[in-house]
């Protein structure tokens, strides 16, 4: 049975190994250690038999607009749901913060959109921009996907 629950200091090293993996693959940016730490309480991971084997964190933007960012499953585990229920979890804990618009930049655009998202245009989402793209290296190149999840009309919860 697979756990979903908030991270804990101990897991930093394996999520920052998972992280890697696709970092690696240019499928998402890295994340340091640091980042991690900093940002322990926005964390949410897959555990199953005592090993986690996935995570997802949410950050937020402003009052509106929340992310789903660094979302990793091992490549032991793909296909296996575990994917579509850490969004479930930051869906849930986006709606209980009273946040309206979830969105992700990604390259798994089916995925997604499996999961509620739509493609939308990173002109919908300037806080993003200001907060976090102004400083990636792939600012003026970003072949990232924006999408885009109205979290009242989800049909999760």
């Amino acid at each position: 049975m697979v756990e979903i629950r908030r991270a804990k200091i101990s897991d930093i090293d394996r999520l920052h190994e998972l992280i890697n993996i696709y970092s690696e693959k240019e499928i998402l940016l890295p994340r340091t250690k640091e980042s991690l730490y900093q940002n322990i309480f926005s964390i949410f991971v897959a555990e199953k038999d005592g090993e986690v084997i996935g995570s997802a964190s949410l950050t937020i933007l402003d009052k509106e607009l929340a992310e789903i960012r660094s979302l990793v499953v091992d490549t032991s585990a793909l296909k296996m749901g575990i994917g579509r229920m850490l969004v479930e979890k930051i869906v849930e804990e986006t709606k209980r913060l009273g946040i309206e618009k979830l969105i992700s930049l990604t390259y798994q655009v089916e995925f997604f959109e499996k999961c509620g998202f739509e493609i939308t245009v990173k002109d919908n989402m300037p806080q993003k921009v200001w907060k976090d793209c102004i400083t990636c290296p792939k600012l003026h190149h970003c072949d990232e996907i924006a999408m885009i999840m109205y979290v009242k009309d989800n049909i999760f919860i």
